[in-house]
């Protein structure tokens, strides 16, 4: 019998709109279906919190860094055929950059085309970041981000063929209504789901309409102003570091993660500084704490307990805000010291890298229709 092909799917949307915990909970669904399942993320830079954190759950992961997936298809490739061997998985899962777009001409079209392995494609989703969705496609004077930055916001949404809602049980039904009308208005055809990526609420709808539903896959291409897509990806500052806390009286690593997310972020929001995403791991007696905070206005969140105490914790650190990359990394480095202080501990940061995203040059851009 002839293995029938991997179904890939990529889930897209800006940083901080809950990938990470989308994919980890499709990747679930299909596990207990007994297939296989495998894994990518992306980012700019190694040491990512969302490689990590899918791992800790058990997921087979393999990670493209350095730049992303348009402008490095043949390094998602190669990270596909590494991580499923000598046997073709039945799902690939993809986690792309969160200031990515354009993603249906340089990824979907090129996989169809170009790679010369046998693939199925799924309908590309993108999940709508309620809180920044909100403020930027309703043009508030103060959306967080440059127009720039608002610009690939935009894009994401206008090449997708499923938008989702996400955080929908923390959301009122009249701001559900809300940014589905403003999708349906500004972005129309495109079906509109609400879900929790946290609970998992609409997920049943969500997987029908991958596996089964009347959307053609990548069907969207579109023009794209690589000048203001550069300008926009610059415009914000990246950061990645390891790190470790050190201390004589055993400390709980779940205030330290949450710590470190609230003090880091209450001081980017005096600099006036919006967050795109700002996550971290802390790792210590063989369990992991997660914490993560969308944007300068919802709450830092525990995203994953390790309810464990330590003498001592690895840490690593994402931070995507729209701030210069030397301001980022001071103030990532006052924050870490002072959580770490708050609980008794002394911090070391290594490997700090902050920076802004060069220009995105694709490895391959078809936009005529398959």
């Amino acid at each position: 019998m002839v293995a029938k092909a991997p179904l890939f799917i990529m889930v897209g949307g800006f940083l901080g709109a809950g990938k990470t915990t989308t994919v980890g909970r499709l990747a679930k669904h299909y596990q207990a279906q007994g297939k296989r399942v495998i894994v990518v993320t992306n980012d700019q830079a190694a040491d990512l919190v969302d490689t990590h954190t899918l791992r800790a759950q058990g997921l087979e992961v393999g990670e493209v860094a350095g730049s992303c997936f348009c402008c490095n298809f043949n390094e998602l490739t190669s990270v596909m055929e590494k991580l499923a061997g000598s046997g073709l998985p039945d799902v690939v899962l993809a986690e792309p950059v969160g200031s990515c777009t354009d993603l249906v001409a340089t990824v979907m079209r090129p996989l169809e085309k170009v790679y010369q392995k046998p693939m199925r494609l799924a309908p590309y989703a993108v999940i709508l970041k309620p809180g920044h969705g909100r403020r930027i496609l309703g043009n508030h004077a103060k959306a967080g981000f440059s127009p720039q930055a608002a610009y690939i916001f935009r894009k994401q949404l206008e090449e997708a063929d499923l938008v989702l809602v996400n955080r929908a049980d923390e959301l009122k039904p009249e701001e559900v209504a809300e940014l589905t009308g403003l999708v349906n208005e500004q972005f129309p055809g495109r079906p509109v789901l609400a879900i929790s990526a946290g609970t998992g609420a609409g997920f049943d709808r969500f997987i029908e309409a991958l596996e089964h539903g009347s959307i053609v896959p990548g069907q969207r291409t579109m023009d794209v102003d690589y000048d203001i897509y550069a300008q926009g990806e610059a415009d914000l500052g990246w950061l990645n570091s390891q790190g470790s806390v050190r201390a004589d009286k055993p400390f709980d690593l779940d205030a330290l993660a949450l710590g470190l997310v609230r003090t880091i972020q209450n001081l980017l929001n005096v600099q006036d500084a919006e967050t795109a995403h700002l996550k971290v791991t802390v790792k210590g007696a063989g369990a992991i704490a997660v914490a993560n905070s969308i944007d300068n206005i919802t709450a830092p969140k525990l995203s994953q307990p390790a309810s464990r105490q330590a003498l001592e914790a690895d840490l690593i650190i994402n931070a995507r805000v729209a701030l210069d990359p030397e301001t980022l990394a001071h103030l990532v480095e006052q924050g870490t010291h002072q959580a770490a202080q708050a609980l008794g501990g002394k911090a070391t940061l290594e490997n700090l890298r902050s920076f802004r995203p060069g220009r995105p040059v694709p490895t391959h851009r078809f936009q005529e229709t398959v």
